[in-house]
């Protein structure tokens, strides 16, 4: 079964987290949630506490296949600011793993020089923080081994997007006609 780590900060944006979640259990992935504030409770941006499966600390990301950044803020400040993900984030885009983020959090990627000459997309007013990208609009934009999207309203499409590319868009299909997004 694949593993994926899906980042909450305090001030995650919960739609953008919880969506990509759902969808990725759905469709049989290991979708784990990990809390970067030593606090099994996270606090969203609209004050809903979410309790993750890990602390940053105490988990071994190793066996992941892919990591991701829902926005939010100040959630996305709060993922930029430790130290220990940008580390791990470094070390997934060496080994050549799936870097995945929506709304404000594709400019954690950005502003860590990572997205140079890629294509990407985030929330609209927030495109400086993807340097070096060639900015885009639409839903969802897959580059190598980077997935952005644009925000809440995009994250069905997010969701199916990284199911697809963890699994098959046959499967991606059957868990969007599952949850009648398609007919």
């Amino acid at each position: 079964m694949k593993k994926v780590y899906l980042f909450l900060a305090t001030g995650f944006e919960e739609v953008e987290a919880l969506t990509v979640v759902d969808i990725l259990r759905r469709g049989g992935v290991d979708c784990k949630t990990v809390s970067v504030t030593g606090d099994y409770d996270v606090t969203s941006s609209h004050m809903v506490i979410v309790r993750a499966d890990l602390l940053f600390d105490e988990a071994d990301f190793s066996d992941g296949e892919m990591l991701v950044m829902p926005g939010g803020i100040p959630g996305t400040p709060n993922l930029k600011a430790h130290e220990g993900l940008v580390k791990l984030i470094r070390q997934y885009k060496e080994a050549g793993k799936d870097l995945a983020a929506v709304c404000a959090a594709p400019t954690i990627y950005g502003e860590m020089g990572l997205l140079k000459g890629k294509n990407a997309t985030c929330f609209p007013g927030m495109e400086d923080g993807l340097l070096g990208a060639n900015k885009l609009t639409d839903n969802v934009v897959c580059d190598g081994q980077f997935i952005t999207s644009r925000g809440m309203g995009t994250c069905i499409d997010f969701g199916l997007a990284l199911l697809a590319r963890l699994t098959d868009q046959d499967k991606a299909q059957e868990i969007g006609k599952k949850i009648v997004y398609y007919r």
